[in-house]
């Protein structure tokens, strides 16, 4: 053998040893709204450019918008589970009663006026009590969106007004409180919302300001109805999560780069684009000519005592199935209050 040939030899195997510890891999995120939207936009693309480059370009993230890869909003807590996508964010609502831990968050009037805030706090009190519910990924974060409020065709200024109106909920929580107030609830994932208003379908629906922009809510409908007070009608919870398989296979130290884009500071990063894409939104509905009402103190008090048997009703469902809903609650509000500013 040359010495030229052993160099040679040398070179490809030191080339190959150096292949195998700088391994590359590219994953695949699905998510169900357009790219432009608020988490979209604002959240999971810094978020993946930030992966991208701590872990020196080795991880690769392509980001699959509005249900690119196929199957419905509702599928996407599974498309990870079963490595359809390696990581998924959705709605935890979308799959009623199989979060029933963590939606004790979507109660009415639970939450405070920050998304960054709840989402610290959802997170917290998910790691302390419900863990159980994402054993089949492995989870990245959760986080909440702002106060939910109602945007309607016709103006809402109170409890009257709002009677027989057919209002989207997203999730079976929002669906019971439209019911105690009133309203006809009509649940369906939020991408639906736009056809659904134009034709006639919606007299309104429930959401954040910060998603009306990408749906044209502000061109659909002239009134939207905020709440006095410290307190939001409702939130909805969100997941970031991967497939365990995907994130096991990596080496240790891309490992490290995932868990260090994990946990309650992603949840706050999430958390602080829905408060600035809440400021969007608004800003845009007042620039549309809209209406906003902001329901006074004594009016948004007979809308928590006609919706506090949301409440009660959780407790005692949740309760029935062997869970602590009592305790759950508590310690619901025990977290905001830590982490409202």
């Amino acid at each position: 053998m040359t010495w030229k040939f052993k160099i040679a030899t040398l070179a490809l195997a030191a080339s190959a040893s150096m292949g195998a510890f700088a391994q590359e891999v590219t994953l695949r995120l699905h998510q169900f709204l357009p790219p432009q939207g608020t988490i979209p936009a604002k959240a999971i693309t810094p978020w993946i450019k930030k992966i991208e480059t701590e872990s020196n370009g080795r991880i690769k993230i392509q980001m699959f918008s509005a249900m690119q890869l196929g199957g419905t909003p509702p599928q996407l807590f599974d498309q990870a589970r079963d490595g359809v996508a390696d990581i998924t964010w959705t709605v935890l609502g979308y799959t009623p009663g199989r979060f029933m831990k963590t939606e004790v968050f979507e109660l009415p009037f639970l939450t405070g006026l920050s998304a960054e805030d709840s989402s610290r706090a959802l997170f917290e009190y998910v790691q302390k009590n419900a863990m159980d519910e994402f054993s089949s990924v492995k989870l990245l974060t959760v986080h909440t969106h702002g106060p939910g409020l109602i945007h309607t065709k016709q103006p809402v200024t109170g409890l009257e007004s709002l009677r027989g109106m057919k209002i989207r909920g997203g999730t079976r929580i929002v669906n019971n409180m439209l019911v105690k107030l009133g309203a006809t609830p009509v649940g369906m994932p939020v991408p639906a919302v736009t056809e659904a208003l134009s034709k006639g379908v919606l007299d309104g629906t429930t959401i954040p300001w910060e998603v009306g922009p990408s749906l044209k809510v502000h061109e659909l409908v002239k009134h939207h109805t905020t709440f006095a007070g410290g307190n939001g009608l409702y939130v909805t919870t969100f997941a970031l999560s991967m497939n365990k398989g995907a994130y096991d296979k990596l080496p240790a130290d891309l490992k490290k780069v995932i868990d260090n884009n994990s946990g309650i500071e992603t949840a706050a990063f999430f958390g602080r684009a829905m408060d600035e894409g809440d400021k969007t939104g608004r800003e845009i509905a007042l620039k549309a000519g809209n209406k906003i009402t902001e329901l006074e103190p004594a009016e948004v008090q007979r809308w928590r005592r006609t919706a506090s048997t949301v409440e009660s009703d959780w407790v005692k469902e949740v309760s029935g199935k062997g869970i602590d809903g009592a305790r759950l609650l508590s310690e619901a509000k025990a977290s905001m209050a830590k982490y409202t500013k």
